[in-house]
């Protein structure tokens, strides 16, 4: 290591140190010029943003906001990571139910970057009496495989057991994970969970396949529902804590109990919580792993295989999708996740084509060897607002924990409603935001594409119903669309929209480019035609239209000049309904108001009902 001389120059030297104080009166200062009156730490409340699980996002974290002590990378409390270096298992998942099409699937992705496989098997994907062929020409001591099979994990478990012997694989060479998780098939069917048949295949992979572990801890069933980080946490360690007292009752060792397990948990675009819950997660097991007697080594050591968020994934500008599967692989690899499966961007229209495929797999591989985040460990560590928010989302994911496990632990919470109750409250406050656009749905909530062509896909299998459900971010807006296009079909025309702009373009332009944006996010056509209208021509030009609806567009100074004339006009010339984009105010003849953080699927509901487009 090369020292530099002490040659007294000191970066920025001749400024003066600045405290958080005076940073505080600066944001005083320009807040006061807004209107609000507040100081010290309520001016940089005022500032911060809401996250779900009370936690807030301050504009400013210093070296005050210093975590607890996070330990180094593969070592406890694995904050920074399970492994001393860098880098993920980049796994796939299939879910063909043709054994002959998933195994040239299969084949492509590995002759093509990926590393394991994650097969989905029984009733929503390939029957298990074809996974010898969809395995065929696979080198099964190579490529770990990691089995989802549902009802039939024991069936399935044994015919991968049965291929490896048969294939000639060293029992101490298989890898992957054979996907027992009762408890999690319990949360998608609304099931009894019986622990029986995984605690018998986590002796059998102790036993005799050290490399191969029994149960997965499949957090994606909360999240489907629209559980929130801290949710999603907190009930991977109560179904976690169940397994590991399974395996205890059924005599292995705490050390071995732990091995036995996979923790699988979504990554989404919101790349900083992202980071921080895989962070957190890590801390939260080795928590757990320190009270059952485990303080030293690495059986505490979470392993954590993350997927892209199915939940953010759009039916709408679908290649989108791609944009938001990078930054949730960047921020699970970053975040320190062991694999990383990135979904499809096509996954919500079906089965994904080869192209789809492609650019999924290679979505990792460019991450990890072009932009080389496999050669660095926590490449977020010591950033002081990911730190803390590892903290403050570990210490609610805990709560909500304790809560399952006063409930009498996850069978228990899940059996008697209360997981369900309380995601329930969770999605149902962030579908108030979506609504309102708070939370922006890029190419659904904003910037729609009227015209866009959907892609035609193989239908996927159903998916495994009748317990917790699951949820969209798109659902709202997916549906309003649907009812478009089903008019459309019958009709030969979209809903309209009149936009009757008033004034200059400098005038108008900043209002109309807001309401055609939104009108199209519930599939209504704007007409914007002619650029302006007054009181004269604004019923020939609506009349023109065959629109049913108009929306007033421009400055709050002419809608004080013309609006009440020009809105007249429009119902005079048969408008079921007449709009102003801006805030509500007093404007005669005006019917509702559209603006920044209206419920926008209420008003788009509303359009459709008025124009006659069946529900």
């Amino acid at each position: 290591m090369t020292v530099l001389p002490d040659d007294g120059l000191s970066l920025a030297a001749e400024f003066p140190d600045t405290t958080h104080e005076e940073w505080q009166r600066l944001v005083e200062g320009v807040l006061r010029k807004s209107g609000k009156d507040v100081s010290g730490d309520a001016a940089e409340q005022a500032l911060s943003t809401a996250l779900d699980d009370g936690l807030r996002a301050r504009p400013l974290y210093t070296p005050r906001d210093a975590a607890p002590a996070t330990g180094l990378p593969g070592f406890a409390p694995f904050v920074r990571g399970s492994r001393p270096t860098g880098g993920w298992d980049v796994r796939q998942r299939h879910d063909r139910p043709g054994a002959e099409a998933a195994n040239e699937a299969v084949l492509t992705d590995l002759e093509n970057g990926v590393t394991s496989l994650w097969l989905t098997l029984g009733d929503a994907g390939l029957p298990v009496s074809g996974l010898a062929r969809a395995l065929d020409g696979v080198y099964l001591d190579l490529a770990p495989v990691v089995l989802d099979a549902g009802a039939e994990t024991d069936s399935a478990a044994r015919e991968l057991l049965r291929l490896y012997d048969e294939r000639g694989v060293a029992r101490d060479a298989a890898r992957g994970n054979l996907g027992a998780d009762p408890l999690g098939l319990a949360a998608r069917t609304g099931g009894t969970p019986d622990l029986a048949g995984a605690v018998e295949l986590a002796r059998l992979c102790d036993a005799e396949y050290p490399g191969l572990r029994a149960l997965t801890v499949d957090a994606l069933p909360y999240h489907e529902a629209g559980a929130s980080a801290a949710q999603e946490l907190g009930a991977s360690l109560a179904t976690g804590v169940a397994y590991l007292r399974a395996l205890a009752d059924a005599g292995l060792p705490v050390e071995a109990a732990l091995r036995q397990l996979e923790f699988r948990y979504s990554a989404t675009a919101d790349q900083f919580l992202t980071i921080a819950k895989f962070r957190a997660a890590r801390r939260l097991w080795a928590r757990v792993a320190e009270a059952c007697g485990v303080r030293t080594g690495d059986a505490g050591a979470q392993r954590q295989h993350a997927v892209t968020s199915p939940v953010m994934m759009t039916r709408r500008d679908p290649y989108v999708n791609m944009l938001r599967t990078t930054i949730a692989t960047l921020a699970a690899g970053v975040g320190g996740a062991d694999a990383v499966t990135v979904l499809p961007f096509d996954h919500e229209q079906g089965l994904p084509d080869a192209f789809a495929r492609r650019i999924a797999r290679n979505t990792s591989s460019i991450l990890v060897e072009e932009s080389h985040l496999g050669r660095v460990a926590d490449p977020a560590g010591g950033s002081w607002y990911v730190e803390r928010l590892t903290v403050e989302l570990a210490d609610a994911a805990w709560e909500f924990f304790q809560e399952l496990e006063a409930a009498g632990g996850q069978a228990a919470a899940l059996a008697t409603g209360l997981v369900e109750s309380r995601v329930a409250a969770t999605w149902a406050a962030r579908t108030k935001r979506l609504a309102t656009r708070r939370e922006p749905v890029t190419g659904v909530s904003e910037f729609p594409n009227l015209g866009e062509k959907p892609l035609g896909r193989e239908a996927a299998p159903a998916p495994l119903t009748g317990g917790l459900p699951r949820v969209r971010r798109d659902e709202a807006y997916e549906a309003l669309r649907a009812r478009s296009d089903a008019h459309l079909a019958a009709t030969g025309s979209r809903p309209k929209v009149f936009i009757a702009a008033l004034g200059s373009a400098a005038a108008h332009t900043a209002r109309v480019t807001f309401a055609a944006n939104l009108f199209q996010a519930g599939g209504i056509e704007p007409v914007h035609t002619p650029v302006t209208v007054d009181a004269a021509t604004a019923a020939e030009a609506f009349e023109a239209s065959g629109a049913t609806v108009a929306c007033l567009c421009s400055s709050d100074a002419l809608y004080e000049e013309q609006a009440a004339d020009v809105a007249a006009a429009l119902q005079g010339a048969g408008a079921d309904q007449v709009l102003l984009a801006g805030r509500p105010g007093e404007h005669p003849g005006v019917d509702a108001y559209v603006f920044a953080g209206c419920d926008a699927v209420a008003v788009l509901t509303s359009i459709l009902d008025r124009t006659g487009v069946a529900a």
